[in-house]
């Protein structure tokens, strides 16, 4: 998908945006509009303004963490994925706890992290104890870390290897040391898209009922979009409406992440939608996601300087420093900071750094 020039006129733009402003809620159509054809500079000045009615106006958040690949085998193979392989690959691993994971969580606590993202591939034959070990591990050697880990296509695959219902795996994983699940694997939370991008992968109704379940469980998680590839505008705002409703019905998101779809070394192919169309696509996100208070800026995806201009369209959160990640710099980006320059970004753009909990406590 490309930039789109917009064709709603400034007024006219205002004037949708002025509804979530005044404590309205955006429809369908209306936030299809925006997306569409709404005034970038308008949309952008509304949604820093819901951020500084909603959010600490003064403060940018962001949280020291790490994520941790276990394997990168997986039967999905989704087309917009650079990062899975076949067993038998050359390149195909499986991590350890015992010495390469144990290693990696205790350079990351050395470097002040306190939250590990641990994701992989969907893979075929790993037992479960497999995965329960490795949450007890992780706890019991770093206990002061909180496990921010297996997203809903993993806990669904889950499910359906070792026959057991959603909310049994769920619970088993907390009892082992899971603390809260990333919202990984939702893409676009459309079954047309999905039955393009990653027939093999959950459902968009799977996805949700992963969260739903989690969050009647008590654990928080958080929601992410990645678009920019097959999906229409209206199935970027159904993902909204989707999201919206589920933090409507059980308030258990703790944020929202978008970021744009990267192509290189992908089956799927393409080309990366720009800047413009990333932060046209988060101010839309703050206006019609009325009921989230954070939103991440992916600097991870489309680098420092847009990272730091998306702080004045929507977003209120820089993510994780993130001392290593995989899947993305498997499509050819590559973008990394430390804490120390993270802060420096934060406060250039006029907000005060805060390093935060995965559930969003300060911690200074």
């Amino acid at each position: 998908m490309s930039d789109k020039p917009s064709s709603l006129s400034p007024d006219e733009t205002e004037r949708l945006c002025a509804k979530p402003l005044a404590g309205g809620r955006l429809s369908r159509e209306e936030g299809e509009l925006l997306l569409h054809k709404g005034d970038i500079h308008k949309m952008g000045s509304a949604a820093h303004e819901m951020r500084l009615k909603v959010a600490n106006p003064g403060i940018v958040t962001y949280v020291v963490d790490r994520n941790v690949n276990y394997t990168n085998v997986c039967v999905s193979r989704c087309r917009f994925c650079a990062f899975s392989r076949d067993i038998g690959d050359d390149d195909a691993y499986i991590n350890e706890y015992e010495p390469v994971i144990r290693a990696k969580v205790a350079e990351a606590v050395e470097l002040g992290a306190t939250q590990i993202l641990m994701q992989g591939g969907h893979h075929p034959s790993l037992p479960f104890e497999w995965y329960l070990e490795l949450l007890r591990s992780i706890k019991r050697d770093f206990p002061e870390t909180t496990l921010h880990s297996f997203s809903p296509p993993e806990v669904v695959h889950f499910s359906a290897l070792f026959g057991m219902p959603v909310r049994e795996v769920l619970a088993k994983l907390r009892d082992a040391g899971l603390d809260s699940l990333p919202g990984g694997g939702a893409e676009i939370l459309s079954d047309r898209v999905r039955s393009e991008v990653s027939p093999r992968k959950c459902t968009a109704d799977e996805w949700i009922g992963v969260m739903r379940e989690a969050h009647a469980m008590g654990m928080r998680t958080t929601a992410t979009m990645m678009f920019g590839h097959v999906e229409t505008y209206p199935e970027r705002i159904e993902h909204l409406e989707r999201i919206r409703a589920l933090q409507d019905e059980t308030g258990g998101f703790t944020a929202f992440i978008c970021w744009s779809y990267q192509p290189e070394n992908t089956p799927l192919g393409g080309t990366a939608v720009g800047g413009l169309e990333y932060l046209r696509t988060l101010a839309v996100a703050r206006l019609y996601l009325d009921n989230f208070t954070n939103l991440q800026a992916s600097w991870v995806t489309m680098g420092p300087k847009v990272g730091q201009l998306a702080l004045y369209f929507g977003a209120n959160d820089m993510g994780g420093t993130m001392l290593e990640e995989n899947v993305v710099a498997a499509a050819g980006t590559a973008y990394s900071m430390t804490e120390a320059e993270l802060r420096r970004l934060i406060s250039a753009a006029g907000f005060t750094p805060k390093k935060r909990t995965t559930q969003y406590v300060l911690l200074e």
